[in-house]
């Protein structure tokens, strides 16, 4: 699965309290089950549930939401189209301060290629959807940085972001 590693980077490197502590940040992978039919290969489809959770988040939810929805409208845009792109629930602990845990079901295709001399390889399709309304504004959100995999493949150009990305 890549999914998860590549969002738990953008809300590291986008989510103010998150990059001061990245402690915070917990993924779980839950729910999984593999969709495969009978065919000329073993192809699959991976599903599952994402949990994201946030300890003792103490910012404003919509900077926790916002590159999440940027990210979905990206990875796995059909989210979209059902209207309810992730669930959440929140624990409050005091007035300031709650842990947050976000629900989004995600999928991931595999290919399955039997090698010439025996085995087989497997390579995960890139189901992005490039085009939407790219960074920055990221569907209409202003992130810091986006990280797809290891790339950094956009930076925001504001000077008191750049300030904070470099300490």
């Amino acid at each position: 699965m890549i999914k998860p590693d590549g969002l738990a980077r953008l809300l590291l490197a986008s989510v103010p309290a998150l990059a001061t502590d990245p402690t915070r940040l917990q993924l779980f992978v839950d729910k999984g089950n593999i969709a495969a039919r009978r065919g000329a290969t073993l192809g699959y489809e991976e599903r599952y549930t994402l949990s994201i959770v946030v300890q003792e988040f103490a910012g404003d939810v919509d900077t926790l939401f916002v590159p999440i929805l940027a990210w979905v409208a990206e990875q796995q845009p059909d989210l979209l189209d059902r209207g309810q792109p992730f669930t959440f629930s929140a624990e409050v602990l005091d007035d300031d301060r709650c842990d947050i845990e976000i629900a989004i079901e995600l999928s991931e295709l595999v290919l399955v290629a039997a090698k010439p001399g025996g085995g087989f390889t497997t390579t995960r399709v890139d189901q992005r959807q490039v085009g939407i309304d790219e960074f920055p504004g990221v569907c209409g959100a202003s992130l810091w940085q986006l990280f797809l995999r290891d790339e950094l493949v956009a930076q925001t150009t504001d000077p008191d972001a750049l300030a904070i990305l470099a300490a």
